[in-house]
Parts: structure tokens; C-alpha cells; sequence
């Protein structure tokens, strides 16, 4: 993985970006053109292309934290402010988005630290639940046959969440007929509960897989309330 853009030359806070894809490909409008959106906000930005089908779960997990880890590194040659450093997903790319801010074990003790979370997330159009309005081809590319009860209850993000988990931006459409709104609605009741800050927004129409949505009516002000919602984190200059 390599830097896709990066902010200016002092320490600035980072941003992973995980497409979407069902886990089972990467929807390129959803990669480098949302890198080059966070660049302008002063953000390094990094794209990581996980392993999907026929790799499965733990295994794009595994290469999201080492991501991550890397980022928080330097050894990448850039300016990052280690405390600064989120995640931002859609669809399939939310859910391993959430996972990650929920600090799901992948079973290696060296990337399953307290280091390898994200400080925030942004979750766009998040698969988030495993049994609940289930975007089953997501679960059956990252699981395979091996869908027990225990592992799709481990892997709904809503049940993951702790008072560790990281603040996130949310949003969704209200008629989207591949990923149910519903998804972002019990993420953010559980961070609630949790008492974790979240900003949550659905938006009445628009179809999946939006990516930045230029030119879609409502939908695209999503990405003008995330930058006022970064800068209130401190990540931006506003």
C-alpha cells in the first residue's frame, strides 16, 4: 500500500480509505477519487485495496490493522500525527471500517493491540449488521460456508461496540435497496448507548454506492458536513 495523496508537509492527521465491493471486488469510485477529496481538506490520505474473495474474514481485517499500524509508523516517508489517524469505508469497505473501530480480533497478538483502532471512523452506507437486513453476499465472500451464529453475531458491528470505540460520521439513504438504512441507524444507537459521539445522516433518496455523490441532490452535501464535522474534531483548519 502506498500513500494515494498526501496533505501538506507538517504533521497532519490521516485517513484509511476502504472501498466498497461486497467483499468481492473494489469499487474504484470509492478509492483514489475520496483520497483526493480528503487531500484537499489537508488530510493524508491512504487507499487500501484489502483482500477479498476467495480470502476470507480474518484476512482483510488482518491487512486493514497492519495498514493502520504502517500509517501510524511513518515509514512511509509522510508527516502523520499518530493521534490522528481514522478510517473511512463504504458498503462492504463500512463494515470492515466498524470492525476495525471495534478492535475485532483477527488472532495475531501483535496487530490486535489497543494501537491498531482508528482515533474516528466515517462510515458511508455501512454494511453493518450480520443478522439483521443481511447483505448476504458481503457475508457469504467473507465467510464462506462457515456462518455460525457465533461468528455473524461477532461480526454485526453493532454488537461490538465499547466505550474504546471511536467516534464516527454516518451516513446513509433512505431508499437504498441493496444495504437497508437500518444498518447505520443500529450503528449509531449502539454508540449512543455507549455514550461515544456520533453524527448521523440519512439522506430520502438516492441509490447504493454513491461514493462522493457529485451532483446528487441532498446526497452530495454529505461530504461539505463531514469536512464541518472533521474540523470540529480538529482534523482540518475548518
Amino acid at each position: 500500500m502506498v500513500p494515494a495523496r498526501s496533505g501538506p508537509a507538517a504533521p497532519s492527521a490521516a485517513v484509511l480509505v476502504l472501498p466498497g465491493g461486497g467483499y468481492e471486488r473494489h469499487a474504484d469510485h470509492e478509492a483514489e477519487p475520496v483520497a483526493e477529496w480528503l487531500a484537499s481538506l489537508g488530510i493524508h490520505a491512504f487507499v487500501l485495496r484489502y483482500r477479498v474473495a476467495p480470502h476470507r474474514h480474518p484476512a482483510p481485517l488482518w491487512d486493514a490493522k497492519a495498514a493502520l499500524a504502517w500509517i501510524r509508523s511513518g515509514r512511509h516517508g509522510l508527516t502523520v500525527d499518530g493521534s490522528r489517524v481514522g478510517v473511512l469505508g463504504f458498503s462492504a469497505g463500512g463494515h470492515l471500517a466498524a470492525t476495525l473501530a471495534a478492535g475485532v480480533p483477527t488472532g495475531d497478538d501483535a496487530l490486535d493491540v489497543n494501537g491498531s483502532r482508528p482515533d474516528l471512523s466515517i462510515l458511508c452506507y455501512p454494511v453493518v449488521s450480520f443478522e439483521s437486513a443481511v447483505h448476504q453476499g458481503s457475508i457469504n465472500n467473507l465467510l464462506g460456508a462457515t456462518q455460525s451464529p457465533e461468528l455473524l453475531a461477532g461480526l454485526s458491528a453493532e454488537r461490538t461496540v465499547t466505550g474504546q470505540t471511536p467516534p464516527a460520521f454516518i451516513w446513509h439513504t433512505s431508499d437504498d435497496s441493496a444495504v437497508d438504512a437500518g444498518h447505520s441507524l443500529r450503528y449509531a444507537l449502539a454508540l449512543r448507548a455507549a455514550r461515544i459521539p456520533a453524527e448521523l445522516h440519512v439522506f430520502p433518496h438516492g441509490r447504493h454506492g454513491l461514493g462522493l455523490a457529485a451532483g446528487v441532490a441532498g446526497v452530495e452535501r454529505w461530504t461539505e458536513l463531514c469536512a464541518t464535522w472533521l474540523a470540529g474534531h480538529g482534523w482540518t483548519s475548518g
